[in-house]
């Protein structure tokens, strides 16, 4: 048992100790104005994204998604659903282009969202996002967005049941 431990642990912090993940904890909760391009803490935000992605589809094909609180509750869920809804009514969540996240008028429209979003944790950080939503996370499906994008998203699919084929598809 305890080498079948010691091996997923490995295999989870993708072969970093617990010294490294520390340190990575303690610099990625730091301003990124102490920081420039370094490809190290580059390399541990793409961890911590497709660990994030990881966990999250395996939500996905566990449970049904409509009951999932990705903000943390019912009633901040239900008001960036509203707000999102409200401001982006014609979006194609279920099958979207990068162009509907990143071109130069969805970005406008994205901060402004955005906006109302900074006292949500980490509201700008980067998160993977799937383009189509009957897929899983792969090159060609995933770009990067902000994560109130991905929450507005992914609340919105599984409200609207696009994530619901998910469980039969993937399990």
């Amino acid at each position: 048992l305890d080498s079948l431990l010691q091996e997923n642990h490995t295999k989870m912090n993708h072969g970093v100790g617990a010294e490294g993940l520390l340190a990575a904890q303690s610099a990625l909760t730091g301003s990124a104005d102490n920081y420039g391009n370094d490809p190290r803490l580059e390399q541990l935000w793409a961890m911590k994204a497709m660990d994030h992605a990881e966990v999250y589809f395996n939500l996905l094909c566990s449970v049904d998604p409509s009951r999932l609180k990705l903000s943390g509750s019912l009633e901040s869920d239900t008001k960036i659903y509203d707000h999102f809804r409200e401001t982006f009514p014609d979006l194609p969540i279920g099958k979207l282009t990068e162009s509907d996240i990143k071109s130069e008028g969805a970005k406008v429209k994205w901060r402004e969202f955005s906006d109302f979003y900074k006292d949500v944790e980490d509201y700008s950080l980067g998160s993977l996002l799937r383009l189509d939503s009957t897929k899983d996370y792969s090159e060609e499906n995933t770009i990067i967005a902000i994560k109130i994008q991905f929450l507005a998203i992914e609340i919105a699919r599984n409200r609207e049941h696009l994530n619901d084929t998910i469980r039969d598809n993937f399990k």
